[in-house]
């Protein structure tokens, strides 16, 4: 799947209506590692690295997120895209883009969504 230019989704996000409400743009870039999300995540013993990922997304799950996140204060603008297939190391597994009035609530919704895309919304399976 092409991935989008994030310097396009920042130029677009600056021309909408809502754009002078904004003081700060977030981008979030998921990426294929090598090292298991096991070992990241939970301390396990490293055993074989990560060739790839098997990536799928529910799209009525994932709306729900994105309404959630834009709906949260101070947030104006939001923006993603989601990877799908079999994706090696160093692909893109997503990007989010979230605009809103001030550092605090714009990294909140940053955090709250993409944390919620990645429990709620993919399927992951990582490939050896």
């Amino acid at each position: 799947m092409k991935r989008p230019s994030m310097e396009d989704w920042l130029r677009e996000a600056k021309a909408r209506p809502d754009a002078p409400e904004c003081g700060m743009y977030l981008f979030h870039n998921g990426v294929v590692r090598s090292a298991p999300k096991a070992v990241v995540r939970h301390g396990a013993e490293r055993k074989a690295d990560v060739e790839g990922m098997l990536f799928s997304y529910d799209r009525d799950k994932l709306a729900a997120a994105i309404a959630r996140a834009e709906a949260m204060p101070g947030i104006f603008h939001i923006r993603v895209w989601l990877n799908e297939g079999e994706l090696s190391v160093g692909d893109d597994i997503m990007l989010v883009l979230v605009g809103g009035d001030i550092r605090p609530h714009v990294i909140d919704a940053l955090q709250s969504l993409v944390g919620e895309i990645k429990n709620e919304c993919v399927r992951e399976e990582e490939l050896y």
